[in-house]
């Protein structure tokens, strides 16, 4: 059972006269309006339209407005944004983490790193050979690395290249741009 009230407006339009009976099951009720006659069909062109004499000619006018709306700049990206764009445009974020993770976990059974293992071999030639000499073994193979993975963007010259990373800090000292730009050493 329905518990709103019945409006007639609803039923009938507003404005218009009530009925003097119900219409009966299948009749239109008289409120509702006649449809409206089809339009004329078009008028046929006469027989000889061919034969018309062309209106004269006029000069055409064409005037248009352009109204141009610039786009607003895109927002100046981010030091970070710029830089994981360029990681990601050397290497794909996958082959960056597998090459920093060979760099860095221990190899089994010695506990050392492939990279920690490189940073030693490159303190000892420090220690022993010299420190121009160890600078040079450390950043020679940094160097043919870098531009063989650039050359071909795979994998094991990336991992190669994150050891030698490792590596040079092998040859790093604290005292050497000290000792560069004064001459005096430790």
């Amino acid at each position: 059972m329905a518990t709103e009230p019945i409006i007639p407006s609803r039923i009938i339009p507003a404005g218009a006269p009530l009925p003097p009976r119900a219409p009966e099951p299948g009749e239109a009720p008289p409120w509702r309006t006649t449809p409206a006659a089809p339009p004329a069909p078009p008028a046929q062109p006469p027989a000889d339209w061919h034969r018309l004499p062309p209106p004269d000619p006029q000069p055409i006018a064409v005037r248009v407005t352009v109204d141009m709306v610039y786009p607003e700049p895109a927002p100046e990206p981010s030091r970070w944004d710029r830089l994981w764009t360029w990681l990601t445009g050397l290497a794909r974020p996958w082959q960056i983490g597998a090459a920093l993770a060979a760099a860095v976990l221990p190899i089994p059974f010695t506990g050392y790193s492939a990279g920690t293992t490189w940073a030693y071999t490159i303190s000892v030639a420090r220690d022993e050979i010299g420190v121009p000499q160890a600078y040079g073994l450390a950043l020679v193979p940094l160097l043919i690395v870098g531009r063989v993975f650039l050359r071909t963007r795979r994998t094991l010259p990336l991992v190669a290249l994150a050891i030698c990373t490792v590596g040079v800090t092998g040859a790093i000292d604290l005292f050497d741009p000290v000792t560069a730009l004064t001459g005096v050493r430790p």
